[in-house]
């Protein structure tokens, strides 16, 4: 995607371009006025997954906005399918990796990550490279292959979901940081942040045969997420959820980053050339009041590093 075209993809607002100095740390050098106070979306362009991130995070506020000091933290990206990143149907290992250590160095107690996946859990943990690099950063992985180790909470809320059975680890966790991966999805349209909570729950077959796109939108009215991070850097364009082949990968090389799920979806479904209302799930969580989904009236930074 060229550099217009992300900008204009991702709605109305400042932008800004970005340099990165000794160490990796990035300057950033503004080329329009910003606005007042943290922004409601960034959308960072141009780099790879961790300095995509090191640039969003600081844009935001900074990870210490979100997690302090001995909290525990549920970082859920996706990691379903048993394939290497490559394809794009997982969330980035480094992306990943990045998170989890900026959570630490934010003094976050422990920083658990997990999905309850599609795939064997222990092969999509390894061959995504998410395994590795939670290991890496100093974090502690999580199974979800079992139903015991979900909840049944009630979702007041709902319009047809009225309760789920959802992971205990996000029950307890003080700071929950949602990061899917952009893609295609042959039954929802697409895969982003509202979507990607499906990975949190496991009764989710009752979702498809129960208006999958309502039951998406019913679930976000539950447990927002404390922040949201869409890795777009490998787009799966087509035969989403899990793809055939990198032939189906886009190289967009860009996150968005957004407190509001809502607001985070309705941008990623403008990067992947959709109008968020063309997505029924972003539509209906819309019109219930669930997050915001008119990017012309918010904050929007920009930034091509």
């Amino acid at each position: 995607m060229q550099r217009r075209s992300f900008l204009k993809a991702v709605g109305v607002g400042t932008w800004a371009g970005a340099g990165f100095v000794l160490g990796g740390s990035a300057r950033r050098s503004f080329a329009a006025e910003s606005p007042v106070g943290n922004p409601d979306l960034v959308a960072v362009k141009n780099g790879e997954p961790d300095a995509l991130f090191d640039q969003g995070i600081e844009t935001l506020g900074g990870m210490g906005r979100f997690v302090k000091k001995g909290q525990k933290v549920v970082v859920k990206p996706n990691i379903g399918w048993n394939v290497p990143p490559e394809r794009a149907a997982n969330t980035h290992p480094r992306l990943v990796r990045r998170i989890v250590e900026h959570c630490l160095q934010a003094g976050a107690k422990e920083v658990y990550v997990f999905d309850h996946t599609c795939d064997a859990w222990r092969d999509s943990y390894r061959t995504s490279g998410i395994e590795q690099a939670v290991k890496d950063a100093g974090g502690k992985l999580a199974p979800g292959h079992s139903e015991g180790y979900f909840q049944t909470v009630a979702i007041p809320q709902g319009r047809r979901l009225r309760e789920a059975k959802e992971h205990e680890l996000i029950l307890q966790a003080d700071v929950l940081i949602n990061v899917p991966v952009l893609k295609s999805h042959g039954g929802a349209r697409l895969t982003v942040a509202m979507k990607n909570l499906m990975g949190a729950v496991w009764d989710r077959g009752e979702w498809h045969a129960n208006d999958l796109h309502q039951c998406i939108a019913d679930f976000a009215t539950h447990r927002k997420p404390d922040l949201n991070v869409v890795d777009a850097y490998n787009v799966l364009l087509r035969h989403g959820p899990r793809g055939v082949s990198a032939a189906d990968v886009s190289n967009m090389r860009s996150q968005l980053l957004s407190t509001d799920l809502v607001t985070a979806d309705a941008a990623a479904a403008k990067l992947f050339g959709l109008e968020p209302d063309a997505v029924d799930y972003i539509r209906i969580a819309g019109e219930m009041g669930v997050g915001r989904k008119d990017l012309e009236n918010l904050a929007i930074r920009r930034i091509v590093l």
